[in-house]
């Protein structure tokens, strides 16, 4: 097998590049709000800035139009706690999830969703999203409201998730971008911030990036920036062959990357969980399982029978109907999706956690099987035809394929992988998909420290969207997103002008063509994003010591040193992904630091330390906000609650922090 770069070497003439190629050339671009991310908190940024009268440039690394991590759709719009059938508060909402997730998470984006998530629901509704059932296909179900003809996931009774037929969610936001005249940039990688002076922890007050079909340089002059891209989707496993990997390949990082070069703090980048997601596992919600979208599906072993489903007290629940109920003396459930583990006040039903048990003695016989015929009939089809069929993870490789194939949900049952038997583990529904545990860091993890304007401590920088610690699932991002703009345009709308340092600019070009000076037989961006993975696993796995880590430390600074200065970029393409590896280094060099300076194990976290193997001590029960300062890793302490605290605590968000206190 030919590799591109043997191609070249061949001396047989190159495919010609379909795009003018403009390496050198230098396009100005001057706004109020510069929003660097088109996905789905990003489009929301732009629109709701653009309302506010500011102007707005919004600038992507893909199509605006498809992209980002829920750019291919979403089916249920999770913590809507203000909609019209809903009978939890946003503040009992809060209080369940922080609960959970013991602090661990980010105040002010919680409660932002759960205050503005059906306000945004009917925002998306507005633009053409269809969140009703409006051709009453389930009328009468039981997770139906007839008079609103709202559909809702998990907690029938309660009624905070709701299904959407959100499968055209992206273009629906880009038409509305388009007809409120914000100023798009599509297929333009975002390489860096400018700050006031060219200084760290300053001002920002712009950004740098480059056209990764044209080569062409940009310089972003923005009074107010928003970081709204996702967390990188390859740093500990990647793949070209394997497409089953749960975040857009895409994903690299540099809104993190960026962010930090700049002096922004970042908290909870430790939490980079073990994930069962991996280049090896099956397409998430592919095949047969329990978890999230498949929520309530009968599970059955090879002679058809039943594996049965549990309240959070360990009795047996009867009838499907019940799976979506609260427990007798349970307020409500919190449904999956959610991002924190399940406290006992709150569980889900799920199926019996002692199964591995079960399967060992010979109750159960291997395979097992997802059996959508055992459920009613607008259930099944919810699941199957509404949930799978608007999910962006499912739509196209599970929906589509799977109903071209033949398959029918009311005659065909999914085989649930066969695995170890102890693979079969407790869990909030069964993930058998899922595979090897690698870690993964992602949305609801770690990421920038905002206050509750969803602002950085550096003036002039927004965030929202996975760049944001805690930011939780697709509505999260929305609403994160719709509010931040609003915050961004307020203060651009009366901030000073932004002034660029032209020194910066100019350091900043000459790193991102560096990899086009390369020779021949340098090293492709493919080998070295393999050798950056290998390092995160072998050095940063889900068990750590002090020793590893500085290793994995010290390793990631010879790659930037050595191979990363040899990466070789044939196109603007390659360029875009020689620059993503960069980041990433970057990436794995900030986890690898916020990892070493907790020295504790955490559960919530999901970070265990082998030679901290004591689990939360009250005294490590803290954020450790973490920035970069004259190269070297900055740390200080910060309470869990730091949100309801001067100076954090005010304005809108007041109510909160006087319920807490009463």
């Amino acid at each position: 097998m030919t590799t591109w770069h043997e191609y070249l070497e061949s001396g047989l003439p190159a495919p010609e590049w379909p795009y003018p190629v403009r390496y050198g050339s230098e396009i100005e671009v001057e706004t109020d709000v510069l929003v660097l991310g088109g996905g789905i908190a990003g489009c929301h940024a732009a629109i709701n800035a653009k309302r506010k009268g500011a102007r707005v440039v919004l600038v992507e690394k893909g199509a605006t139009k498809w992209s980002g991590h829920g750019g291919a759709g979403v089916d249920h719009w999770l913590n809507a706690c203000t909609n019209p059938c809903s009978r939890i508060t946003p503040e009992e909402f809060i209080e369940s999830v922080s609960r959970d997730c013991d602090s661990y998470d980010c105040g002010p984006s919680l409660y932002i969703n759960a205050q503005e998530a059906w306000e945004t629901l009917l925002d998306i509704e507005s633009m053409g999203v269809m969140v009703r059932d409006m051709n009453d296909e389930f009328k009468g179900a039981a997770f139906r409201d007839d008079e609103t003809k709202l559909m809702f996931a998990y907690d029938y009774k309660n009624r905070i998730d709701i299904r959407v037929h959100g499968h055209n969610v992206k273009p629906c936001l880009y038409r509305e971008l388009k007809r409120l005249g914000v100023e798009v940039h599509d297929r333009v990688m975002i390489t860096g911030l400018l700050t006031e002076g060219g200084r760290q922890a300053a001002r920002v007050v712009g950004a740098t990036g480059v056209n990764t079909r044209t080569g062409e340089f940009y310089v972003f002059r923005g009074k107010a920036s928003i970081v709204a891209m996702q967390a990188p989707g390859r740093l500990w496993t990647f793949s070209t062959e394997y497409r089953s990997m749960w975040n857009d390949l895409n994903n690299a990082g540099e809104g993190f990357a960026i962010a930090w070069n700049a002096g922004a703090e970042f908290v909870n980048l430790e939490k980079s969980w073990p994930a069962m997601i991996t280049p090896f596992s099956y397409i998430p919600y592919g095949v047969g399982n329990t978890s999230n979208t498949w929520h309530g599906t009968p599970i059955v072993d090879t002679n058809g029978k039943e594996v049965p489903w549990l309240d959070r007290d360990g009795n047996e629940v009867r009838t499907a109907e019940e799976r979506f109920e609260p427990s007798p003396g349970q307020k409500f459930i919190l449904g999956p999706g959610q991002h924190v583990p399940h406290t006992y006040e709150n569980d889900p039903k799920v199926l019996a956690p002692d199964l591995s048990e079960r399967i060992r003695k010979g109750e159960f016989v291997l395979p097992l099987y997802a059996d959508l015929t055992r459920l009613p009939e607008k259930e099944r089809r919810a699941i199957f035809g509404l949930m799978v069929g608007n999910e962006g993870k499912t739509r196209i490789p599970v929906y589509d394929i799977l109903t071209k194939a033949g398959f029918d949900p009311d005659k065909d049952m999914l085989q649930v992988p066969v695995l170890p038997v102890d693979a079969y583990n407790k869990t909030s529904g069964v993930n058998y998909w899922a595979g090897k545990a690698m870690p993964l860091l992602r949305a609801g993890a770690g990421g920038l420290l905002v206050d509750w304007d969803l602002r950085t401590n550096l003036e002039g920088l927004y965030g929202a969207g996975g760049t944001v610690s805690g930011a939780g699932a697709h509505s999260t991002a929305a609403t994160g997103g719709r509010y931040a703009g609003r915050k961004a345009a307020a203060y651009a709308l009366t901030a000073a002008e932004p002034i660029i340092d032209p020194e910066q600019v100019r350091k900043e070009k000459a790193r991102v063509y560096g990899p086009l000076q390369q020779k021949k037989r340098s090293i492709g961006w493919k080998e070295l994003n393999a050798g950056i993975c290998r390092i995160m696993q072998d050095y940063c796995g889900q068990y750590k010591n002090q020793e590893t880590l500085a290793a994995g430390l010290r390793l990631l600074r010879e790659l930037r040193e050595a191979e990363c200065s040899r990466v070789y970029a044939a196109t603007p393409h390659d360029l875009g992904r020689a620059l993503e590896c960069h980041t990433m280094i970057t990436v794995g060099e900030m986890v690898i630091q916020a990892c070493m300076v907790r020295k504790a194990s955490n559960k919530f976290l999901s970070f265990s330390r082998i030679d901290y193997p004591a689990m939360d001590p009250p005294e490590w029960q803290k954020y450790l906000p973490i920035r970069l300062e004259d190269g070297e890793a900055q740390v200080r302490e910060l309470p869990l609650d730091y949100h309801l605290r001067p100076p954090y605590a005010a304005g809108y968000e007041e109510n909160y922090r006087i319920h807490c206190e009463l």
